[in-house]
């Protein structure tokens, strides 16, 4: 282990040395119902015969008849694709406000198309990254970790991820059908696509020559329709988690550090990961402003005397050696305009841990703006809204396929009042832990599909927006006198334009998929 690195105890990212905490201890007293909930291990082997022995079984149902008894068909050699009539009625009666819904649909339509660019240019970005950066000097993922399936993909718990995967279809498929309906297009069924037992995507099936002949705009806005549903539900989603923040309180006032520098001052001293931080000289600490404000009274290679609690519940005092935080910064690579920005000085003390938080840290992390300890007026709500809905899709992959750490779910307690009182701590977990996985898998679901490449929809409205453009050109250019184009050259143009960017994008997808194994 390199100097300044982090205590390892288990690693935030399979195979990165990246910050480790220790998860065992006393006070973890609750198990988690995240990652451990059926997650499954497979590598190449299981699972390609897997494959093989599901394609067999659908090839032998398509020989004998059974697919068509239920409705059924094969498609891309091995995918199950089932049609049903269920929900079309229920359709008719939520899409009878056409005008709402059209409304609805033109918001929808606004935001999909500023999300469907930022997410070419952040591909493209991250293909230019993947380029000029040096290769990763750490193995590459498993066959499991590249299927987006819950249980297999060990960041996606089984049950909780196949809950919301069929939650978040539902929603996605009926927003397509909702706006379909608005505009007059028929619903032929609604559909869901199967690789065995596992749910692999869901379609609303429309009248394809309605779709086709329907008027540019209002094919955009069906399209539109599903993932703009999504990123909605996963805003309720979170509005719902804000909610719950506020029904639970700390069980300790004492603040904690989820890490501790190797070769650092609370290292050298005995400090340990999760350890709460009692007191300092004998100033009691509750909270991180008296930590800081504490902290600060001191330089650097003063001694201090540290009261902590360590996991296990037992207490003691430490005799630490505090840090250099300008040089221990700098020695990780910051540069004198960042430590400047930072307003950290040659001098300030370190007590060599990171991941300094209060006991209700984890829950304040996935309700982000909406937390009841969030320090922000409506402006910053509204500003830090999408960043917290981008951030969420990260958690699961630097917790390792859990929502919050299991020491920090076990600092956490049911307030005395309103439904943390009746729920007690495992029922606002359960809640917790359902709209998380909800609310991720909604807007994993949502920014997917707004990639713009055929078959997602993002591909679709990326067509339908070329075609615009050069129709607006078209008219600018009939009104000058200067050119014209020809409406057969328009829909030539969109759609080859719609082939290419679809095909670039799968290349650099395939690419820096493969980056690990060259």
């Amino acid at each position: 282990m390199v100097n300044g690195s982090i205590q390892p105890y288990s690693t935030l990212f399979n195979g990165h040395q990246a910050k480790s905490v220790k998860v065992e201890g006393r006070r973890h007293s609750r198990v988690n119902m995240d990652g451990a909930w059926g997650s499954i291990q497979a590598d190449w082997r299981l699972l390609l015969l897997l494959v093989l022995l599901w394609y067999i079984l659908l090839r032998t149902w398509e020989r004998n008849g059974t697919l068509d008894k239920w409705n059924a068909s094969r498609v891309f050699g091995f995918v199950l694709m089932v049609r049903a009539k269920y929900g079309l009625k229920a359709l008719e009666k939520v899409a009878k406000p056409r005008r709402f819904w059209r409304f609805y649909g033109e918001v929808s339509l606004w935001i999909c198309v500023g999300a469907m660019l930022l997410m070419g240019l952040l591909m493209a970005l991250a293909f230019i990254g993947a380029i000029l950066s040096p290769r990763p000097n750490t193995p590459p993922p498993s066959a499991s970790e590249l299927l987006a399936i819950p249980g297999i993909n060990p960041m996606i718990p089984l049950w909780w991820g196949t809950i919301a995967f069929i939650v978040a279809l539902v929603i996605h498929e009926f927003g397509h059908g909702l706006l379909a309906r608005a505009h007059g297009m028929r619903i032929r069924a609604f559909g869901l696509l199967q690789l065995g037992p596992l749910p692999l995507g869901a379609f609303a099936e429309p009248q394809y020559e309605e779709l086709h002949q329907a008027p540019r705009r209002e094919r955009m806005r069906m399209f539109a329709a599903g993932p703009a549903t999504n990123i909605f539900a996963a805003f309720v989603c979170l509005l719902m988690l804000g909610g719950l923040a506020g029904q639970v309180v700390s069980t300790t006032p004492h603040p904690h550090a989820r890490g501790v520098v190797v070769d650092g001052g609370a290292a050298e001293a005995g400090m340990e990961p999760w350890d709460l931080i009692l007191a300092i000289n004998g100033t009691e600490i509750e909270g991180l402003d008296d930590f800081r404000d504490e902290l600060n009274l001191y330089r650097a290679n003063d001694t201090i005397l540290m009261d902590v609690e360590h996991t296990n519940g037992e207490r003691e005092t430490l005799t630490v050696v505090l840090g250099d935080k300008y040089a221990y910064h700098a020695n990780e690579g910051w540069t004198e305009e960042n430590l400047a920005l930072a307003e950290i000085n040659p001098g300030d003390p370190f007590l060599g841990v990171e991941g300094l938080g209060e006991g209700t840290l984890g829950i304040d992390r996935i309700a982000g703006p909406f937390s009841p300890r969030f320090e922000g007026g409506t402006f910053a709500k509204a500003v830090y809204t999408p960043v917290q809905m981008i951030r969420t899709i990260f958690i699961p992959f630097q917790l390792q396929g859990v929502s919050m750490y299991p020491m920090e779910e076990s600092m956490l307690s049911a307030a005395d009042d309103g439904i943390g009182s009746i729920l007690g701590i495992s029922g606002l977990m359960f809640l917790i832990n359902f709209f998380f996985w909800l609310m991720w898998v909604n807007i994993l679901l949502g920014f997917t599909n707004l990639i713009p490449m055929v078959p997602f929809d993002g591909g679709h409205l990326f067509k339908d927006t070329v075609h615009g453009t050069l129709n607006t050109v078209k008219r600018i250019g009939k009104r000058t006198k200067m050119f014209n184009m020809h409406p057969m050259w328009i829909d030539h143009i969109s759609s080859k334009t719609s082939r290419m960017s679809s095909l670039v994008l799968l290349v650099m997808v395939i690419f820096m998929i493969g980056i690990p194994f060259l």
